[in-house]
């Protein structure tokens, strides 16, 4: 048994120790709530945000009739199917074929299956598929000037590279694959031999580290996704992709000007026609193809008014040809040469 006076220092001593943690967890406490507060005014001020600047009803610049045929709705859904087919989402786009009735032929989905494969293993950093297909589809690649399997090889070789000194006489041998690309490519395969000195200590370690960085397997799966979606005649990016991020940019813009031909009560200003009421720039990533104005008439030419080219070499559009027309002859309006309008040729864009 201790005595009494100890038994009662060690009391004080826990019931000090017991009063200061109560201390420091009641400061602690004080200083989470203010925090707390600060945080969570500025957290209530988001919503407020929110509610402020997006307006939640859009069916105002929506065309009530854009879906309203069988034939538009199935165009639709093809749509969303080729997205999903290019996104990898096989089971989803069949799923959505049953439930809509959309028949995809074999043949459009073939190539969207392999090019998923291919993508899905260079994720998990295999090469050989993407070899594969870039050595069967060689020619069409060197018709449209592609670096893809010379960058396939190259980053094949780096990979020997960082597996050290004991891939010294694999790496030697792949280095026969760059044979075909010299010509083009000579800077850069010089670069990789003379990597190969280095090759005992340790690329990292060398002045060649730069050829280990990670960002090039994300920069190869795009290399290798527009070139072969240029040989599928397709773009990198699916339709749905485009019409939906030209839709985010183009909204706020119709929603403004909405407002103000409500403002100015000017509302046969927009008819929701195949028109909209003011030119919207969505950037030169969404150019896909050329766009001329008639300078004559100051209007954009379309399929119904396309753009003529006249036998003196100036461009009109077919509505200012057939105005300028008088009894059955034409005079260029930027030139003195009379000319017979039935020799304008159409110029297809």
């Amino acid at each position: 048994m201790l005595p009494q006076c100890l038994q009662d220092a060690d009391l004080s001593v826990l019931s000090q120790t017991m009063a200061q943690c109560c201390k420091n967890i009641k400061e602690t406490v004080q200083m989470l709530a203010s925090r707390h507060k600060d945080i969570h005014g500025s957290v209530s001020k988001v919503g407020k945000a929110i509610d402020r600047n997006f307006d939640a009803e859009i069916s105002a610049v929506v065309a009530e009739t854009v879906w309203d045929t069988p034939e538009r709705q199935k165009y639709l859904s093809e749509t969303i199917v080729e997205h999903l087919y290019r996104q990898g989402m096989l089971s989803v786009a069949e799923d959505l074929c049953q439930e809509s009735g959309v028949v995809i032929d074999m043949s459009m989905k073939q190539p969207f299956l392999e090019l998923n494969r291919i993508l899905e293993a260079l994720r998990m950093q295999d090469l050989r598929p993407a070899l594969e297909w870039a050595v069967t589809n060689r020619q069409r690649l060197l018709d449209l000037n592609s670096s893809l399997e010379f960058k396939l090889h190259r980053l094949y070789f780096i990979s020997l590279l960082s597996g050290g000194i004991g891939n010294q006489m694999e790496a030697l041998q792949y280095a026969r694959h760059f044979q075909p690309f010299a010509s083009q490519h000579q800077r850069d395969i010089q670069i990789l031999m003379g990597s190969l000195v280095y090759l005992r200590h340790g690329i990292e370690n060398s002045p060649y580290r730069s050829l280990l960085e990670t960002n090039q397997w994300a920069e190869i799966c795009n290399i290798f996704t527009r070139d072969a979606c240029a040989l599928l005649g397709l773009s990198v990016e699916s339709p749905l992709s485009v019409s939906f991020a030209s839709g985010c940019m183009a909204l706020p813009v119709l929603m403004n000007i909405k407002q103000v031909i409500e403002q100015r009560q000017c509302s046969g200003v927009w008819t929701h026609k195949d028109e909209l009421p003011i030119e919207i720039d969505l950037g030169k990533k969404c150019w896909y193809h050329s766009v001329f104005a008639c300078p004559i008439l100051r209007q954009q030419t379309s399929e119904s008014n396309p753009p003529m080219k006249l036998i003196c070499g100036h461009v009109i559009s077919r509505d200012a040809l057939n105005k300028l027309t008088n009894a059955g002859k034409l005079k260029c309006p930027y030139c003195p040469m009379e000319q017979n309008p039935s020799h304008a040729k159409q110029i297809y864009f």
